[in-house]
């Protein structure tokens, strides 16, 4: 009898193939999110049909996406053949307290998509492509396509709503007496540091229609009555002499002029025993899995501009008379990294 021929170890391709079909489940994802099929089923499991039902799609159809999704642990089967939502699941509902419903329709929206189709010119040349393909950068097309810029913005806002709380969690802002949110948007990063430093007075700093919706949400924290709010952008001239300065996800957004710019306006305005807190992703070692990495894909490919380590942001920031005096870890994938006057 002949040998059974030796079967070649397969995996490795196909692990390969997982990730290249990755474009798939985001689609997949993203219908789900649109549909609503995490908000109906938040009152418990439900059927495939009665699924469809609520939200108004095709049974069958909708089965065969419960099912992928069931596979990659974003809904789950139960014993009866009813799905039910799972942890990851739960946060595609629009009202999760860390919901990402916003980001999965994003990443669906076919503007994205061309501007991804084209990531080899950005790697290929170095340089943003955003520009070359809408004529024009990467802010200036979201003004002039204000459907999409509601898109981008509420995607980019699940991320970045979902790191108060761990950012809050892992620093004392209670030291400080006046603190001023560079590029702060609706403010939601400032009521948090309030809520947790009942003593101190907020400056929130933006231009106006980034502010315009600010009122309801520092309201609604109860800090409204210690928050200045001062139209403006991060190259304007700052509030003088506060003792804490935060940029929250903006020199990501800048080439290395544009930072040492924004860093010396910071420099000029920040009292003499003032503390910045740059609160960005932080870089590591080249074979670790980080979210971080794959935004600085996103930031060469619509900005020119990059994420940093460490050692790099050190560097930056001496040539902008500020010196790191540590980086703190956050429960998220942020860090803070504290820096003061020399």
């Amino acid at each position: 009898m002949s040998a059974l021929p030796m079967v070649r170890d397969q995996s490795a391709a196909y692990s390969l193939l997982d990730l290249i079909q990755g474009s798939v489940m985001t689609q997949a994802i993203s219908v789900a999110a649109k549909l609503g099929i995490a908000d109906v089923l938040s009152d418990g499991p439900l059927s495939a049909e009665e699924v469809a039902g609520r939200v108004g799609s095709d049974p069958e159809a909708t089965y065969r996406l419960l099912r992928t999704l069931s596979g990659y642990s974003v809904f789950a089967v139960e014993p009866d053949g009813r799905f039910a939502l799972t942890p990851m699941g739960d946060a595609l509902r629009e009202d999760a307290p860390d919901s990402m419903r916003g980001m999965a329709v994003l990443m669906s929206h076919p503007m994205l998509w061309e501007d991804w189709g084209h990531l080899l010119s950005s790697v290929r040349t170095g340089e943003a492509n955003l520009p070359k393909l809408r004529g024009m950068g990467a802010y200036e097309f979201l003004g002039a396509h204000p459907e999409y810029a509601a898109v981008f913005f509420q995607g980019m806002g699940s991320i970045s709503a979902s790191e108060t709380d761990p950012v809050v969690a892992a620093y004392d802002f209670s030291q400080f007496r006046t603190i001023v949110d560079i590029a702060g948007g609706r403010g939601g990063l400032l009521a948090g540091i309030l809520s947790q430093a009942p003593d101190a007075q907020g400056v929130l700093v933006d231009r106006e229609f980034a502010t315009a919706d600010a009122p309801p949400v520092l309201e609604a924290a109860g800090v409204a009555g210690r928050v200045t709010i001062e139209n403006g952008t991060c190259f304007d001239k700052l509030p003088q002499g506060a003792d804490a300065y935060v940029l929250k996800h903006v020199l990501h957004d800048f080439p290395e002029p544009e930072c040492l710019a924004i860093l010396q306006n910071v420099r000029d305005a920040i009292a003499p025993d003032g503390t910045l807190l740059l609160i960005e992703y932080v870089l590591g070692g080249n074979n670790e899995r980080h979210i971080g990495n794959i935004i600085d894909l996103w930031l060469l490919l619509l900005l020119g501009a990059k994420e940093r380590t460490l050692p790099e942001y050190e560097e930056l920031f001496a040539k902008a008379n500020l010196k790191i005096s540590r980086a703190i870890p956050t429960t998220c994938p942020v860090s803070i990294i504290e820096a003061v006057p020399v």
